[in-house]
């Protein structure tokens, strides 16, 4: 390989790396990244993308059983998983093959194999070919993450998946056990409940999604009870026996345990950094519960050594490794690049119905000290919800009652993973009530929900 000095090497292709790459290639630098598996890293390939492929499948399986109510005809629906497996994996191709054409169109050299920093500004690369030695005065961690296995609950791919197995599964689940209800487990447990698996999940925590706020994920919980989940909470699962085909779950519920069986178990208890194998100890970078301790600005502590994306910790989002990757490769440019803000970070989880928001829930936010104005407009009160004949949701805007900021935002029903970002706008225009009282919302659209739910915080509420 020629010249194998770089200005900045990255490490992972996934969507905090890939970005970095770009970004840092922008502003005129020499630049490589190295990848062990697929450009795209997780998000693209066995995460983000291919699962908001199923479970779009899944969405319209279920609008085709309601096509009478639209005035619709549709007999004997079915579904093939394999088929919608296969376009799912089509998907994932897709866009993977495209950061390879981003690559070479931003000159990026592209090194896949595994890579360790033998010493500062060093990393080799052991590739199909042997061992490549390259150099670079800053190196970008990007690793990301993997699934965490609990003892005794690891999966196998036969009774007990991850992710991983769920996005490829061997067969349809008849009963199915999910393990934890954060975005991936809810995602999944949607997923299968909707092609008919009988769905149990378990939480540790009192509530489902339980980063969210508390009235969201209750209202959430209704609606996957309505179709027909069991719902777990302030449960644990403390062993489970296998055997030829079944599982029995062993689960821990008010202080008995009581023994469920399942054919299959997804188990999505969280993730843990991919710390290992890089030679980190040995160059003194601080890592904390598999995660790499970083400063604001994603500084390691270790001269010229940064760390993006999961691997740097929570939030553990696609887009927050981005904007760190763009983050990085300005300030390794000599620009002035500004922290991204956890608050500023929107969260989307893609069940059905889906669940998006940003900023403070209302527990926090009274938590932090602030006196709060609280609005609600449920999408009942909504023109468009009903005519789309889906108007199960809500709004829950959170404002400063002193300043008038918008403190958060918190929306649960048809599309807000689409709307919630007028109000990641807003926050990062730093506005108050009486600037989006002022916005005109287009009519007749869901978003017109937002506006009243602003409104409503202020007793100004028309539509209710």
């Amino acid at each position: 390989m020629a010249g194998k000095s770089f200005d900045t090497i990255v490490i992972g292709a996934g969507p905090g790396g890939y970005v970095a790459a770009i970004r840092a290639a922008q502003l005129g630098q020499k630049v490589a990244i190295v990848e062990r598996e697929h450009l795209g890293g997780i998000c693209l390939n066995w995460g983000c993308i291919p699962t908001k492929a199923l479970l779009r499948s899944a969405e319209v399986f279920h609008l085709m059983h309601r096509a009478k109510e639209f005035g619709l005809s549709a007999d004997k629906i079915n579904y093939d998983l394999p088929a919608i497996v296969k376009r799912s994996r089509g998907v994932a191709a897709q866009l993977s093959g495209g950061i390879g054409h981003l690559m070479k169109k931003n000159k990026v050299t592209v090194v896949m194999g595994e890579a360790t920093i033998p010493a500062k500004g060093k990393v080799s690369v052991k590739t199909e070919k042997g061992t490549e030695e390259l150099t670079a005065k800053n190196i970008v961690l990007a690793t990301g993450a993997r699934a965490r296995e609990l003892p005794g609950l690891e999966a196998d791919g036969d009774l007990v998946w991850t992710y991983r197995h769920a996005l490829n599964p061997p067969r349809m689940p008849k009963k199915l056990l999910v393990i934890g209800s954060g975005a991936i487990g809810i995602e999944f447990a949607s997923f299968f409940n909707t092609l008919g698996a009988d769905t149990t999940v378990v939480e540790v925590m009192d509530r489902v999604l339980p980063v969210e706020d508390a009235e969201i994920s209750a209202f959430a919980k209704k609606s996957f009870v309505k179709q027909g989940m069991k719902i777990m909470e302030k449960a644990m699962v403390k062993q489970l026996d296998r055997a030829k085909g079944k599982v029995t779950a062993h689960i821990e519920v008010g202080g008995k345990v009581e023994k469920q069986e399942f054919d299959t178990v997804i188990s999505a208890v969280g993730i843990v950094g991919n710390v290992e194998g890089l030679g980190l100890e040995a160059l003194g970078v601080k890592i904390d519960r598999t995660h790499v301790v970083t400063d604001a600005h994603c500084r390691t502590g270790v001269d010229g050594l940064y760390a993006i994306g999961d691997i740097a910790g929570a939030p553990w989002l696609a887009h927050k490794a981005s904007h760190e990757g763009v983050m990085v490769a300005e300030l390794i440019a000599g620009l002035h690049a500004h922290p991204v803000k956890p608050e500023s970070i929107p969260g989307c989880t893609y069940c059905h119905p889906q669940v998006a928001s940003v900023g403070l829930s209302e527990a926090k936010a009274k938590e932090q000290g602030y006196d709060i104005k609280v609005g609600r407009f449920p999408f009942i009160g909504n023109g468009k919800a009903i005519a789309m004949g889906d108007p199960e949701g809500m709004i829950k805007t959170i404002f400063d009652a002193k300043t008038g900021e918008l403190l958060g935002a918190h929306m649960v029903g048809p599309e807000v993973t689409e709307m919630i970002q007028g109000y990641v706008v807003g926050k990062a225009l730093e506005t108050t009530e009486e600037e989006l009282m002022h916005t005109v919302f287009p009519h007749p659209t869901i978003s017109e929900s937002m506006h009243e739910a602003v409104l409503d915080a202020y007793d100004r509420v028309i539509h209710m």
